[in-house]
């Protein structure tokens, strides 16, 4: 299972394996802590349902890594998901709930709940830990994904390149387990910062010298609004790579141009599939090659559907979401050329006016092009005549009403976009437009977060 992890944690003992605000974590420091998990953990019953809440830290990293030796079921609960863990404990029937603490070591608290399901007996009957991931879902309750640990890790074996690398996406996140994964087992070192806003992460860069950067478009559109490249040394960074919803290609643009000695890698990964190894093109493209011998992939109607080794096991509290050859239709609109493919966005996020299909990426992409447009989401807005119109709700730096930009928006997108993507109704807000997980909000509500509309 996770034993060629600490073996190779064993060669590179005496390395940096964490940077943190506060000091630094050797592999060995970090060994004994996973030790010291291990002896605590392996008193409940191999297969148990085990919660794990916090954040990145010594601990949390600790626990993660022991509850897989110990062939747990791990379930990663954030502190910024703090209001759904009643939610995500009911529905994963967690039985221990661990929350480790730097300060105490942290504890373990049984819930008195025994889980029973058949996807979890087979993990049992196997003897492998396994990992519960919940969906993104803006609406109701969140779909539990249950994956074999073992199969997941089973890729990190093979040695890759090794780097410095900032996290910045969470434990209860595919792209946080597996930036997490990816690190350790090729020698690298963790890095966290205070916080994830730009200045942080920025000196947690220039401090610690690093290299990789896993985020979002929307956190690169506000590193580079925040000024903060300009103001540190972001020399050291190599790769920058991006994903949980579509770049605009205007933002790739120019945060090539800010970070000029940086690669740009679009990354995909989905809760259910895990994180499929990926090229682009070049650092400014938005075409992407994507797969491996792990995994495959089909085009049916413009969506993508993939069928990968690494995929769950299926959902705690849904029907199986697999076709009859076990391709899984990941609901995102793509265009093909020969191996590479063009993700447009999301199947739902698509607005019908009058017929013609509007995909949000690109009107967005139009929109930060302009002067004063430091944010914007796009959306469809019920019409009586139309089916759909376009909303955007836009945030400013100019001091403009709604009808002023809108005035100005029309004229800049004249030769830009066909009529009918033009938004029809403009909203400034002061409000973010994105998620705390830096990730543009699409649902109908957002509708509501303006000052001013026309």
């Amino acid at each position: 299972m996770i034993e060629f992890l600490i073996e190779k944690m064993e060669a590179h003992r005496d390395e940096s394996a964490l940077a943190m605000p506060s000091g630094s974590f050797s592999y060995g420091d970090l060994l004994i802590r996973v030790r010291d998990w291990q002896k605590r953990l392996a008193v409940l019953p191999p297969g148990r349902v085990v919660s794990l809440e916090g954040d990145y830290g010594p601990e949390s990293i600790a626990v993660f890594l022991a509850a897989t030796w110990t062939r747990h079921i791990i379930v990663p609960l954030s502190p910024d998901s703090r209001a759904h863990h009643n939610t995500c404990l009911e529905v994963a029937a967690v039985e221990y709930r661990i929350r480790p603490e730097e300060a105490s070591g942290g504890t373990i608290e049984t819930t008195g709940s025994t889980a029973s399901h058949p996807l979890y007996d087979s993990l049992r009957r196997d003897g492998v830990p396994g990992l519960v991931l919940f969906s993104s879902g803006s609406t109701g309750t969140p779909k539990a994904a249950l994956h074999d640990l073992a199969r997941l890790l089973a890729k990190y074996r093979v040695p890759r390149q090794r780097f410095r690398t900032l996290v910045f996406l969470l434990l209860d996140h595919i792209g946080g387990v597996n930036t997490l994964f990816y690190t350790l087992s090729n020698g690298g070192a963790v890095v966290l910062s205070t916080d994830r806003s730009p200045a942080a992460v920025c000196e947690a860069i220039e401090t610690h010298r690093v290299e990789l950067l896993p985020t979002s478009p929307t956190f690169l559109n506000l590193l580079l609004l925040s000024g903060e490249v300009s103001r540190r040394d972001l020399s050291s960074l190599r790769l920058v790579t991006y994903g949980t919803e579509p770049m605009p290609a205007s933002t790739l643009e120019r945060a090539c141009q800010a970070l000029p000695n940086a690669r740009f890698l679009q990354t995909y990964g989905l809760t259910e599939l895990g994180i499929l190894r990926s090229q682009s093109r070049d650092s400014n493209s938005l075409w992407v090659r994507i797969g491996g011998e792990d995994f495959e992939w089909k085009v049916v109607e413009g969506r993508l559907w993939i069928r990968a080794k690494s995929a769950m096991l299926g959902y705690l509290n849904a029907p199986s979401p697999f076709d009859a050859e076990g391709y899984f239709d990941t609901s995102d609109l793509v265009e093909v050329d020969g191996e590479w493919i063009r993700f447009l966005g999301r199947n739902s996020d698509v607005i019908n006016v009058g017929g013609n299909k509007v995909h949000p990426a690109e009107v967005e992409s139009t929109l930060l092009q302009m002067e004063g447009v430091a944010d914007v989401v796009v959306l469809g807005q019920p019409h009586p005549l139309t089916g759909q119109i376009v909303l955007a709700t836009v945030q400013l730096t100019t001091a403009e009403t709604a009808e002023q930009f809108k005035l100005r928006m029309r004229q800049f997108c004249a030769d830009r976009l066909a009529s009918y993507k033009v938004p029809a109704r403009v909203q400034i807000t002061t409000k973010p437009v994105y998620s705390a997980r830096f990730k543009r909000v699409r649902k109908s509500d957002a509708a509501s977060i303006h000052d001013s509309s026309t």
